[in-house]
Order: structure tokens, then sequence, then C-alpha cells
């Protein structure tokens, strides 16, 4: 039997990385901290994906079951597994590493020679390495050597828009049809699982940065704009012909710069960008801008999804008038009930808007920094 640990049982887990594993022909084990969810997955042995966009489906997930991931079962059953795959976010990476670490500590005691892979689906850069590094921090010197040899940490890039919208069956989960997985490929140990919708790619970096300056960029200005002038929701934002138009040039700015990096075609570029905003358009995800939106010093951090693309493209010597609309409708973000948006106003206040920009951002370019002061300003 295959089998896989897919650690995090929310609807990223449930509704994408976990439902191509279950439809791969694996037994999924999701590892969670919530019984409640837990429970009702070993009670039903099933879940349903709903598909929403131009067409509607529904997918039955289905050889599933479910386990505490503090338990010591989670050590047994990630030892007796050939795949684990995560969707918890990067900052719990660290708190799931001990476990993993045990179960690849079992593997060596019990002899077992078969190579298992580790791949963290994060929203992140390289979650995989980073996932890997804290496990190492608790493995033996024996249990590094031996996950040198069989144990694999494939870096990857996912997408896909999963928005907390509620069913009746509290384990539905609500999905758009448009996803996409690469993993590269030689982070594999062993033989290359085969994986609906995985794609198993040579030059990661530039899928990641694709994502990261089309889709992440794009909806995080979508979100902020959105916000600025009251619109609930992504799809309502970006229905808005003034936000619409300043999300488009901010995608192309930051289109541009990636095809000085990494070569892109220009018009395959193009076209992605479309089918991004297109994505935005759909009116079945209703996904909330403050959602989107969230913590905004993570998103202005300078290798995030609105520093990265203004710092390339304008490396580049190309227009970033755009993105740094984008940048300043971030700072302008005022949730109190969002911790770090709580915090940036307070920086804001208590700094200038200028030298909270240079902290947050680390931005040096003096004139970036005039023209991203000047935006802030003229949000007034």
């Amino acid at each position: 039997m295959k089998k896989a640990v897919q650690f995090g049982a929310g609807n990223i887990g449930r509704g994408f990385i976990g439902a191509l594993l279950s439809q791969s022909g694996y037994h999924v084990v999701f590892a969670d901290v919530v019984d409640k969810v837990i429970d009702k997955i070993n009670e039903d042995k099933t879940y349903t994906v709903h598909v929403m966009d131009v067409e509607c489906v529904d997918q039955k997930i289905e050889d599933i079951s479910g386990v505490n991931s503090t338990k010591p079962e989670a050590v047994d059953e990630i030892a007796s597994s050939q795949l684990v795959t995560t969707a918890v976010g990067l900052v719990i990476l660290p708190r799931i590493a001990p476990t993993i670490a045990a179960a690849i500590e079992k593997r060596m005691e019990q002899g077992v020679k078969e190579y298992m892979n580790i791949i963290a689906c994060e929203n992140a850069i390289r979650g995989s390495s980073q996932l890997k590094a804290a496990v190492y921090d608790h493995l033996s010197e024996e249990g590094k050597k031996y996950a040198d040899e069989y144990i694999g940490f494939p870096d990857c890039a996912v997408d896909r828009i999963v928005p907390p919208v509620k069913s009746e069956n509290f384990i539905d989960v609500v999905v758009e049809s448009y996803h996409e997985w690469d993993v590269e490929r030689c982070g594999f140990k062993g033989e290359i699982p085969k994986i609906q919708g995985m794609t198993v790619v040579d030059n990661l970096e530039a899928y990641l940065e694709r994502k990261l300056f089309t889709l992440n960029t794009g909806h995080a200005i979508t979100a902020y704009l959105g916000n600025r002038k009251g619109l609930s929701t992504i799809d309502k934002a970006i229905a808005d012909d003034e936000i619409f138009a300043i999300v488009s040039a901010a995608m192309k700015e930051s289109g541009d710069g990636l095809i000085k990096k990494h070569g892109f075609d220009a018009q395959k570029h193009s076209a992605y960008i479309q089918k991004i905003i297109g994505r935005f358009k759909n009116p079945y995800l209703q996904d909330d801008v403050t959602r989107v939106g969230r913590e905004p010093l993570r998103k202005l951090s300078p290798t995030d999804r609105l520093i990265k693309p203004l710092t390339t493209a304008a490396g580049y010597g190309l227009p970033v008038d755009h993105l740094i609309v984008g940048v300043a409708a971030a700072l302008r973000y005022d949730n109190p009930e969002d911790k770090q948006s709580v915090e940036l106003q307070t920086k804001i206040r208590e700094m200038g808007v200028r030298d909270a920009v240079r902290e947050i951002t680390g931005l040096t370019d003096e004139k970036l920094l005039t023209s991203i002061e000047e935006k802030y300003h003229q949000f007034d």
C-alpha cells in the first residue's frame, strides 16, 4: 500500500495536496492538532472537494485517516510512509520537526532501506529546505547520515486558492479549479513518485518567483486597494475599474522584471498574467480581502510579494510606479484585528513613514523610498 502523511488537515491540506495524493492512489493520513477534524476524518473516511469555477465539480476523496500530530502514533505513521507533505504554515514547520526526526530515527533503527521524500507545500521560498534544517537539529549524528542517504527534501512551489468557505459538512472544502504544484527534481531521493497534478521541474527558482511576482503580488495589491475602498472580497475589488487598472499594470511591471531575470517568453507570461487575473474574478470563491491582506509586515518584507518584485524590476531600470502604489496601499492597511497591521501602524506613527519603510522593507534606494512616501501621503 502506498501511504502518505499530510501534516495539516486545514483547507489547503484537504482541498489541495491531500486530495491530489488520494487521487493518485495513496492512503492519506492527515496529521493535525485539531481533534474535531481528525475525529471526523476517522469517522467518515471521506470528504468532498467542491470545485467552484466556470464548471463546478464535486470530487469525493476517500481512503483517508487521521492522527493527532502530537501523539506517538504520528511517529509510527510517518515511519511507515513513502511520502510526507505539509500545509501548516512556515512558522509551524519547526514545531513538527521533532516528530519527523523521531520517525526518521525509527526507520533507521528498524533498518528501513527504502527512500522517503518530505515536501513542505508552503507559501514560502524553499520551505522543504527550511524544514530539513529544523529536522536535522533533532537528529543524532547517525540519524543525519541515514537521512542524507534515504530521506529527500525536495523544494516546491504551490498555487491554489482555497478560501475559508463553510460547508454543511465541516471537513468538505471549496477550491478553484486551477492548481499548480511544481517540485524540484534534484531534491528527490529514489524514484520520483507519480502524483496527479504534480510537475517535476529543474529551475524551481523561476517557478517560485513567477508565482510570487504574479499571483501573490496581484492578490495582495487587489486586497489592499479593495480594503481602502471598503470592498469585502477579491472578486468585488478586481471588478473596480481603477483597481483593475493598477493591479494589471503592477503585474506587468513585476512580469517585466521576471522576463529580464529568467528569460521568460513575454507573450506566454502575458497570458499567464491574464489567467491569474481571471482567477481573481471567480465569484464562487468569495475570498475576503482581510484574509488575503493579513500579516502586512510579512508581505512587506524584503523577499516577499511586494518588495522583491519592486527591487527586481527597479534593478533592471524598469518602471515600478504601480508596484509602488501597491506598497503604499499595504502601508495604509489598518486592521485592529490583525496583530501585524497594528504593529505596522504603530511603527509608522512612531518612526515616520520613511524610516518605518526603510526598517520593514530593507530598502536603501532613496529614490524608491521617496516615491513610496509620496504615494503613501497621496492616500490621505
